[in-house]
């Protein structure tokens, strides 16, 4: 069971999305399991096409800075590093998050979901996210979403800890919820923009900015789908 998250964006050199994606499915996934690291899901970003989001989970913030000690510093990575990185312009940003309530982390893997759209929605605060936020949140915001056929799969805030393990640089001092949903299809979403709207004007009082939703696509090897 995972207790911290990492929401990782990539910026990638054009035409080198499908390349990295290749190299980590087929190299990646099961070797970072082995040291402890669970491979939650990995995307493709389907309105920036340069774009690879992916996310990885921990038992906690010691175990993170050990299995990523364990990996970064393994065979594995040493052998493909430098085809890794030939793919990326920038890997640092990173959002370090936690289950927002218990029961709020991912569910497991289930292989015979069908096709859907995944989203991850970033909700910027201005300060630390209070229970009351959270609470407005379920009350208010989790209704409107779950009526457009937004279905959660997760909903996670910002882990406080400072960050064991700076080789890999986190976004650090910024409060946020991040939900990660399913949604029937595109279409289904596009008509949901006016509820999405309405909820940016629900969390206005409290928002450091509007909500950055990324629109996913999993790739093959991904858990969450």
């Amino acid at each position: 069971m995972s207790h911290v998250f990492e929401l990782r964006q990539y910026t990638l050199h054009p035409g080198r999305r499908d390349d990295l994606i290749e190299l980590f499915d087929r190299e990646f996934v099961e070797t970072q399991e082995d040291v402890g690291i669970a491979v939650v899901g990995q995307f493709r970003d389907l309105d920036r096409p340069d774009h690879f989001v992916w996310v990885r989970g921990f038992a906690g913030m010691p175990e993170r800075e050990a299995a990523l000690s364990a990996f970064y510093g393994g065979p594995v990575w040493a052998a493909h590093k430098d085809a890794a990185n030939a793919t990326m312009i920038d890997s640092d940003d990173v959002l370090l998050l936690r289950p927002a309530s218990p029961g709020t982390g991912f569910p497991p893997a289930d292989a015979a979901a069908g096709p859907a759209l995944t989203t991850a929605t970033v909700y910027p605060f201005t300060e630390p996210v209070a229970d009351a936020t959270l609470e407005f949140f379920d009350r208010e915001v989790e209704p409107l979403l779950a009526r457009c056929g937004s279905h959660r799969s997760a909903l996670l805030r910002t882990e406080p800890s400072a960050n064991t393990y700076p080789a890999l640089p986190v976004r650090e001092g910024e409060q946020v919820i991040v939900r990660f949903a399913r949604c029937a299809d595109r279409h289904a979403h596009a008509a949901a923009a006016p509820v999405r709207d309405q909820i940016a004007a629900l969390l206005a009082a409290r928002s450091a900015g509007p909500p950055l939703e990324l629109r996913l696509e999993p790739t093959t090897r991904s858990s969450l789908r």
